[in-house]
């Protein structure tokens, strides 16, 4: 009892230290954080973190900043931006658009929740309404630029970080709308043919789309003021050395919209945009984000001392081969390739066959779970499911489902503990787990039971037909790792290197689903963890199988978009 009771308090220990870190970097300057919601017109509720500087009161009103996320993010991935942004005197509002986070479904509705967004900001006492910069990543910027289009007057500069002007989903852009720009386009960005429709990120200078918003027939300098930031026609073009995602991360990236700000709003201090702590934040973040899978570790084992949970336990754990013979090496590699090689195949049928529904609401988390279906049946027919070796444990269906409940909840309470009181979550990026809304914990009890189907075939795959009898704790641990996420992991590897080197993806069709497939690395790491960890206490996948797949329902769907109403 003494060692479970450690191990579970070391998990909470790693996690408050963590999110005070956190929390000490995002309110540094005496910025204070808060959750606040509005309506749009049509009466939907926008979610946002609402940072604001001590500097800054209804006497003393001080510049504000509308700052927007991406296509199936959330407002926490904006932290980095907000909060060098407050640390420099700027009141800054960071909604979750439409269908995003605790915004109300669907997504793309209403300007992306722009618009209303504008407004509110605008109606704080504290913001100064002549001096109000608006920031938005990818989809974020089509949010911003429609907020844009319906106040002109209501905003006096702006920032595209990874995003463009017309279409898809924005107005185009001209010599004098949107007022006073900066386009900060990475040169390696995976969306640039979508963006400024040129194959590379590096060639956006002389794409016609953004010379037009320059004014100018010539290929754009980098970091040259075109127009007349009086009349708000000025615009420039930075281009940092990172990906389509890798702003949200990048100190240069942040650092450009930092420095634009500085030239076009007046009232922010006059703190150099090298002088960023963001990072640190990501940092407490991510020691939550460990501490969160140690305390659920902590907590299964914890739950293993009660006597009804101790008839799981066992102390010797066999295995399906007695070595690594060329047979389990084979199957091993089957078992890494396959999930890759019908990645971008099984998104694409299953957006084309269950568009959003009532049913499954969210187009992303319905390509997923197609894809692990699938995956599962594709496991179980070419034979990776083997019987049970000698010596495991016969599943205990109804015991396993009642020790995986009460360990993912202890997690929840965590995650809902670090929200509640310091409005942050468990993330590094964009892999974040946070808590889900009641709409979205409802569209959950969907998406869990195919999920369910998924993790038990491929949890009985791994160790029911790749387990070795003897190996060790870290043979075991990496083993499991490397065939559940090793596939992802050197396939990416090869697209980031052909993008760092090309300009272009192997996949260069694929930008969206590439960066989802981003996720997976981490996602799986964690998964063989929990797996690896229940299976070596207990002798049987069940239990591994089903906190995963409640873990798993809940990272996805509460990260997703949603794109039908009324789910």
């Amino acid at each position: 009892m003494t060692r479970s009771w450690r191990f579970f308090f070391f998990g909470w220990l790693i996690i408050a230290v963590g999110i005070l870190a956190a929390h000490l970097v995002q309110t540094s300057g005496g910025v204070s954080v808060k959750e606040v919601r509005y309506a749009t017109e049509e009466g939907r509720t926008i979610s946002a973190l609402l940072y604001t500087p001590r500097t800054a009161s209804a006497a003393s009103p001080a510049p504000g900043i509308l700052g927007v996320h991406g296509y199936i993010n959330s407002r926490e991935v904006q932290s980095g931006f907000a909060i060098e942004f407050a640390r420099r005197g700027y009141v800054v509002l960071t909604p979750d658009q439409t269908g995003h986070g605790y915004s109300d479904a669907p997504a793309f509705a209403e300007g992306f929740g722009g618009p209303a967004s504008l407004a509110y900001l605008r109606s704080l006492e504290t913001v100064d309404k002549d001096n109000i910069g608006l920031e938005g990543h990818s989809m974020g910027g089509w949010t911003v630029l429609a907020a844009a289009a319906a106040m002109p007057d209501g905003y006096k500069s702006l920032v595209l970080e990874g995003s463009s002007t017309g279409a898809p989903f924005a107005m185009d852009g001209t010599p004098d709308w949107p007022r006073n720009t900066a386009v900060v386009f990475s040169k390696f960005d995976e969306f640039a043919p979508l963006m400024w429709g040129i194959d590379r990120g590096s060639d956006v200078t002389a794409s016609p789309k953004l010379q037009a918003l320059f004014n100018t027939a010539d290929p754009i300098m980098p970091g040259q003021v075109y127009g007349d930031l009086a009349d708000g026609t000025g615009r420039v073009l930075y281009q940092p050395a990172v990906t389509h995602p890798g702003d949200h991360i990048s100190p240069v990236a942040i650092g450009h919209a930092i420095d634009w700000f500085a030239q076009t709003l007046e009232g922010g201090t006059a703190l150099p945009s090298g002088n960023q702590v963001w990072m640190w934040k990501e940092v407490g973040t991510l020691t939550a984000l460990i501490g969160f899978v140690v305390l659920l570790m902590g907590t299964f084992q914890l739950l293993l001392e009660i006597p009804y949970f101790s008839r799981l336990k066992t102390d010797a754990v066999s295995g399906a081969f007695e070595r690594r013979t060329p047979r389990w090496w084979a199957m091993a590699a089957i078992s890494m390739i396959v999930p890759v090689a019908t990645f971008y195949l099984f998104f694409k049928w299953a957006e084309v066959l269950l568009p959003a529904s009532a049913l499954l609401p969210q187009t992303i988390t319905t390509q997923i779970v197609v894809w692990a279906v699938l995956n599962g049946v594709i496991a179980a027919v070419i034979g990776l499911i083997a019987k049970r070796p000698a010596g495991t444990q016969q599943p205990d269906v109804v015991a396993a489902v009642l020790i995986a409940v009460p360990t993912i909840a202890v997690g929840y309470i965590a995650v809902w503990l670090a929200g509640a009181l310091f409005h942050l979550d468990f993330r590094f990026w964009f892999v974040g787990v946070k808590m889900l809304s009641v709409a979205q914990a409802q569209i959950a009890l969907v998406y869990v039971l195919p999920l369910g189907v998924y993790f038990v075939l491929a949890s009985r795959a791994l160790h029911q037909g790749l387990s070795v009898i003897g190996d060790g704790r870290w043979a075991q641990y990496g083993a499991n790792a490397a065939i559940m996420a090793g596939g992802f992991a050197i396939f990416l590897a090869a697209q980031y290197l052909a993008l760092f080197t090309t300009g272009k993806l192997l996949t260069p069709s694929e930008p969206l689903n590439t960066i989802i497939m981003l996720q997976f690395v981490p996602l799986m790491l964690i998964v063989s963890l929990l797996g690896t960890f229940t299976y070596r206490r207990t002798g049987s996948y069940l239990p591994g199988a089903v906190l995963n797949t409640l873990f798993v329902t809940w990272y996805v769907v509460a990260g997703q978009a949603t794109q039908f109403a009324g789910a």
